[in-house]
């Protein structure tokens, strides 16, 4: 059977756009296919989060539904799979199915519901749906397609220490005589997610001896980012066609063909999130309606990997980078961002902060009773900073991207309301020692940000001859140590198993959980680990533990 796999890239809530999408592919494609796959909820776009619960959303996916069956009579050689929500008709329960729909000749052939219902991580889908009552494969031309929504195919043993579900919707799919395994799917991005997918989807080809096709969504969405990377393999699991990351990408591909061992490669680890990253900046601002972006370019690595992806993603026309150095910023600093934003060729822009801080030193003087710089002052400067880039920002209609790490926004090393500023924290997932990695990434052709700034080290410039490590750990430690508590969820007493001292540990675990009220604060982040700060981790803040 010949299947298109529509790879694309829907906007949350644009069921019109959506829609449309899915009759121009039709339109392109569908005299020479058997059947269109696009992804899950692709009409209203994933994750459509409390857009569920408005009885108007869902009015207008029926009727989009109904309008694309009355299209489909059209083009009597080619069924649509797309995914949507649809409504129950029980009295109790959330009233809605996370649906699989496949449109043929103005009918609607099987509309397969979502059986498991992920609710960890960024995943929350059992607030809204409920679960599918039997699972139940369908005959089409000559084949017999078991149809399943992402989760559903996740519940292999392989992947869980501890299996979460009972039921396998894949097995009975199977049993039940599908020739042909389709998955539509919107499953986010993290680094190292696409191989556990690949091993996922081959476990289970060859397990039941049946071609297995995976269609996943691509794009950002807020905090999420999906990579695509969508794939059929051959009952034997060896790759039929694997798509590009990233990227939108409509193929159409014959499911007799048989696939070529060992033909999977998977992406290296800093070029997906360096394209992950691009990409969530790109859709971020396209569907926030901005098309420009402005950001504080202090002559530091973190700024500079920031600046340098915002070139990529929107363009160097669209790019404005300020400068504002402080009675404590090096000359150094000044230099290394003006070198910077010459070699990226965007526009760039000095604004001292010296007398506007010596003003608020003044007048808060007396008050502050101020002896020499503490923390306080060295706030004061970080929010003059935030203040004229959103100064900046409401006057000419810029999306200021924040420009903090991950380790720094874990630890508090961070100022509210100062550099924590803005519309989108491009690299609020990203510790600092894979930053440096993302910097010589980029530079892996040229010198594209100058060797100054990677060889410095790092610092606030804050007070005179500041160091971040005057407050914090090494950034190889550090990191090491954020990775074991706030990824894999390791207690202080199993992290001091693992070598580290004592009073470093205790120390980084302190200011995590201090700084949570920070975090609740800062601008959305793109994700590109396993846990961010985010919608995927829900810490209390008033709490002791």
């Amino acid at each position: 059977m010949k299947i298109t796999i529509a790879q694309l890239d829907p906007t949350v809530g644009d069921i019109d756009g959506n829609l449309d999408k899915i009759v121009n592919t039709l339109m392109q494609y569908g005299n020479a296919t058997d059947l269109i796959c696009f992804p899950e909820l692709f009409l209203v776009g994933y994750p459509p989060r409390d857009l569920l619960e408005k009885t108007w959303f869902i009015e207008r996916v029926q009727n989009a539904i109904q309008k694309l069956v009355s299209i489909s009579k059209d083009y009597p050689d080619v069924g649509i799979l797309f995914g949507a929500p649809t409504p129950t008709e029980h009295k109790t329960g959330k009233g809605l199915y996370n649906s699989a729909l496949l449109v043929y000749k103005g009918k609607i052939l099987i509309n397969q519901h979502k059986s498991l219902l992920p609710t960890y991580d960024v995943f929350d889908e059992a607030r809204y749906f409920d679960p599918a009552s039997e699972v139940d494969v369908v005959h089409f031309k000559d084949e017999i397609l078991g149809i399943s929504i992402c989760e559903d195919a996740w519940n292999d043993p392989e992947l869980w220490a501890k299996r979460i579900y009972t039921f396998d919707p894949i097995e009975v799919l199977a049993k039940k005589g599908a020739t042909i395994l389709i998955n539509i799917s919107a499953s986010p991005f993290h680094v190292g997610k696409e191989e556990i997918r690949y091993r996922l989807i081959r476990n289970h080809a060859r397990r039941y001896g049946i071609p297995f096709l995976f269609v996943n969504q691509v794009g950002g969405n807020d905090e999420l980012v999906f990579d695509g990377r969508s794939m059929c393999v051959d009952k034997w699991g060896n790759p039929i066609e694997c798509f590009k990351s990233f990227k939108e990408q409509v193929k159409t591909i014959d499911t007799n063909d048989k696939g070529i061992p060992d033909a999977y490669h998977p992406q290296d680890k800093i070029e997906s999130i360096y394209e992950a990253l691009i990409l969530g900046i790109r859709d971020y601002m396209k569907k926030c309606n901005f098309s420009k972006a402005i950001v504080g370019l202090s002559g530091g690595i973190d700024s500079a990997v920031t600046c340098c992806l915002a070139k990529e993603a929107i363009g160097v026309e669209n790019v404005l980078a300020i400068s504002m150095p402080s009675p404590y910023s090096s000359k150094g600093s000044v230099e290394d961002a003006r070198k910077l934003a010459k070699n990226l060729g965007i526009r760039f822009k000095v604004i001292p902060i010296s007398s506007i801080y010596h003003s608020y030193v003044n007048t808060l003087k007396e008050s502050l009773q101020i002896e020499g710089i503490d923390i306080t002052l060295e706030n004061i400067q970080a929010r003059i900073r935030g203040n004229i880039l959103m100064a900046l920002s409401n006057k000419f209609g810029y999306l200021l991207l924040s420009t903090g790490n991950k380790s720094e926004l874990a630890v508090g090393y961070c100022t509210l309301y100062g550099d924590m500023s803005g519309g989108l924290s491009v690299i609020s997932d990203v510790p600092k020692t894979m930053v440096y990695e993302l910097a010589h990434y980029i530079n892996r052709r040229s010198e594209v940000i100058p060797k100054e700034i990677i060889e410095k080290p790092p610092s606030a410039e804050l007070k005179p001859d500041q160091r971040d490590q005057d407050t914090l750990p090494p950034y190889e430690i550090l990191d090491r140590i954020l990775h074991y508590y706030i990824e894999e969820g390791y207690s202080m007493e199993e992290i001091i198993a693992l070598g580290f001292e004592s009073k470093t540990v205790e120390w980084v675990i302190r200011a995590v959980n201090k700084n949570e009220y920070k975090r609740r604060q800062a601008a959305p982040g793109l994700k590109v680990t396993t846990k961010a700060f985010g919608i995927g981790r829900r810490i209390p803040i008033a709490a002791k533990y």
